[in-house]
């Protein structure tokens, strides 16, 4: 049986937010919105792109192999949840270990929470509410046979981060031909514009 899964296109996005207001509506975590919107580059595009939890395969969800407490569970098919209320500790040491930069750590609740891929809806057949939302299908949710009969677009789910690779549940789409992008050495190249003019960036905390 084939697994169904997100893929994330940005070349679609138009920066409307309807998937943040649809996460809200997720039973799981009403009211608060586990996709963000992200521009990709604020100074020079008004182009944004969804971000969502990457749902990591390989090497197994770095958050989770990091959590001391047990706390972020994987289900069979492969969905890493939030951390569990009961367990988390609030050591934040999954929000540092995410490659994509998702986990979000509650201060006021002590708890990490990200997206779950609406795993009360996608465990019933139905699409997660960002991609039932999104008006383009820059969210879309099928199968990977599904996608190449009905998109265009290549859709990758191994990102380079220097020498280790990371495979992921959630796949990417890449224009046809876009060359592959060395995502450890752009970090290097951001870190060493930011020594220069003394920027830097925390990370995202509620």
């Amino acid at each position: 049986m084939a697994v169904k899964t997100m893929f994330i296109d940005p070349s679609r996005c138009i920066g409307c937010r309807a998937c943040e207001a649809a996460c809200r509506e997720c039973d799981s975590h009403k009211g608060e919105s586990m996709i963000m919107v992200d521009f990709v580059d604020r100074g020079w595009s008004v182009a944004t792109q969804p971000t969502v939890c990457m749902h990591c395969e390989d090497p197994v969800a770095p958050c989770a192999q990091v959590c001391p407490a047990l706390a972020i569970l994987i289900t069979p098919d492969g969905v890493v949840q939030q951390a569990d209320p009961s367990r988390c500790i609030g050591c934040r040491n999954c929000v540092y270990a995410c490659p994509f930069g998702v986990p979000k750590f509650d201060v006021e609740a002590r708890l990490m929470k990200k997206c779950n891929l609406c795993y009360d809806r996608t465990s019933q057949g139905l699409k997660p509410w960002c991609a039932q939302a999104c008006p383009t299908q820059a969210i879309w949710y099928g199968d990977y046979e599904e996608f190449v009969n009905e998109r265009e677009g290549r859709a990758v789910n191994v990102t380079a981060f220097g020498t280790q690779t990371v495979r992921t549940k959630v796949y990417h789409v890449l224009p046809d031909g876009t060359a592959r992008l060395d995502v450890a050495a752009l970090l290097d190249e951001a870190a060493a514009g930011a020594e220069t003019t003394g920027a830097g960036e925390e990370v995202w905390v509620l």
